[in-house]
């Protein structure tokens, strides 16, 4: 018999948005660079930016909500890479 599957935690579901909304995004760039048209790019341009957005704001729920933990950077770290793209 087959195991009943597990409901999805608001955590999960949140992920699963967040995956999808960063592959609209991928797709949007994609999109608008391949286009034909200015009207099309325009349009694709928009979806695009607007799927930043969304993607801007989901991230900061799941930051809210503490799944999305951010690790401040160290002052050495920031050097490290400052001095890494300069040269």
């Amino acid at each position: 018999m087959p195991a009943t599957p597990k409901a999805m935690t608001d955590k999960e579901y949140m992920e699963d948005v967040l995956l999808t909304a960063k592959t609209l995004t991928s797709m949007y760039h994609y999109a608008t660079q391949e286009s034909s048209t200015e009207g099309l790019h325009n349009q694709f341009k928009t979806n695009l930016n607007d799927s930043i957005c969304m993607q801007h704001r989901i991230f900061g729920a799941m930051q809210q909500n503490g799944w999305y933990p951010m690790q401040a950077a160290q002052q050495q770290q920031i050097q490290q890479v400052r001095s890494k793209y300069s040269q």
